[in-house]
């Protein structure tokens, strides 16, 4: 495999890596909170950009020392992601409760049943508008998070990729740069359900935001225990 190849291999393993689950419960819950389609590009590129500087710096000095990430920090990073996951998952639950969003049943005249989520919170109808954001602290430290999360795995596959420091330094840049693009397309993705649920039925707009909430929740906890009781980081 040529250079170029391999630089072009580390950009498109990148736009993969914004796919992985955690990523995608993360930047889910960040894009919950919007129906904008350009807020939506921004918190995932904001969350793509996190995700390079931690990744970029952690990543190089750990090749530059030639030194190598231990298990230890590796799982102890990703129980942090865990617990990340598990404040983001609550805060949309806490959200939901606060507006009092609850299961209701509903009747219809043919005698059909079926339940539908339902808020007794009155939008006010004269602040109907999207305040757009230029960018996002909070998704960039989200991504920066994920970034010293992955850079143990990230640093294998460099290795195993190309030989000189430089042109490792380049693939991560690349792969960096992927990680930007795809979570920024997969945040538009995102925004599209939601933005047309918004529209389209209430109901359906607020039972996505409590699977986004749930989801992200359940998923910290998963995390969390695996690394500390699977992988024995506290045992």
């Amino acid at each position: 495999m040529t250079l170029v190849n391999t630089l072009l291999l580390g950009f498109l393993i990148g736009l993969k890596h914004a796919l992985e689950v955690d990523h995608v419960a993360a930047v889910a819950s960040l894009a919950s909170k919007t129906t904008s389609v350009r807020e939506g590009l921004t918190l995932g590129a904001s969350w793509g950009l996190g995700h390079t500087i931690t990744l970029f710096i952690f990543s190089s000095i750990v090749l530059i020392l030639d030194t190598v990430v231990s298990a230890q920090l590796a799982l102890t990073l990703e129980f942090f992601v865990g617990c990340m996951l598990v404040f983001m998952g609550g805060a949309i639950i806490k959200n939901i409760v606060k507006k009092r969003i609850h299961l209701h049943m509903h009747n219809h005249l043919d005698g059909t049943t079926h339940l539908h989520f339902h808020s007794h919170v009155q939008d006010n109808v004269e602040h109907q508008h999207t305040h757009t954001q230029q960018f996002s602290i909070r998704a960039l430290l989200v991504g920066m998070m994920h970034g010293m999360a992955g850079s143990a795995a990230l640093i294998v596959l460099t290795l195993d990729s190309v030989s000189s420091i430089e042109t490792r330094l380049v693939y991560i840049f690349l792969f960096g740069v992927g990680s930007v693009v795809g979570m920024a397309l997969l945040s538009l993705l995102m925004i599209i359900p939601l933005r047309h649920s918004e529209y389209a039925a209430n109901r359906t707009y607020q039972s996505l935001q409590v699977f986004i909430g749930l989801a992200t929740l359940f998923l910290g906890m998963i995390i969390m225990y695996e690394t500390s009781v699977t992988n024995g980081l506290l045992v």
